[in-house]
């Protein structure tokens, strides 16, 4: 072999390309990192299925959520039922304000944090089911865009819809004025 037959087999010889291994030093292998992406890819969508999948619930976590349920509507008509005994029976309702007026403030900073709680960690789970409902919704945007177009196809405006294919006697009646009454009608009136 020759000078450069050798030089070449040092390079690109044994199997390897010695050129190709020095250039993923410094830039990433563009199908290995597309591997690697279809790979995270895949693993966040089963790990997004898995959290989302839905579970047997027993009799406990049942009670657990009928039980969750009922502060924001007992704290609803709570307040209304004040109003309404405010209007009822003044007196009456002044003076459980004023026994209201002497709870210390570290307990309505209190009150206030519980609340505070128990409303973000429902506005979280609420959030989340918001994101599924709009992937569920956006999963059938292909869907809808295809009955969308289908419809479109069907408008008087879209060429070819009323195509008399190859009856002449269809074609001719197409393009013919026909005898239309109102407009006979209105002929005569104009003139």
């Amino acid at each position: 072999m020759g000078l450069i037959g050798q030089l070449l087999n040092l390079v690109f010889g044994g199997g390897r390309n010695v050129v190709a291994e020095t250039a993923e030093v410094f830039r990433e292998n563009a199908e290995a990192g597309a591997a690697r992406e279809a790979d995270m890819r895949q693993q966040t969508m089963v790990q997004y299925a898995s959290e989302f999948a839905p579970r047997q619930r027993g009799w406990f976590d049942r009670f657990m959520d009928g039980l969750n349920r009922l502060p924001r509507p007992a704290m609803a008509l709570g307040t209304l039922a004040l109003f309404i005994a405010a209007m009822a029976d003044p007196i009456w309702f002044a003076e459980r304000m004023q026994g209201i007026a002497l709870v210390p403030e570290p307990l309505w900073w209190l009150l206030g944090a519980i609340v505070s709680f128990y409303f973000g960690a429902r506005h979280q789970l609420k959030g989340q089911e918001f994101q599924r409902s709009l992937a569920n919704t956006m999963a059938r945007a292909p869907k809808v865009i295809d009955n969308i177009e289908a419809l479109r196809k069907l408008g008087a405006k879209s060429p070819g819809v009323a195509d008399t294919r190859p009856d002449a006697a269809l074609t001719l009646a197409s393009v013919s004025p026909a005898n239309n009454a109102a407009l006979d009608d209105w002929r005569r009136t104009a003139a």
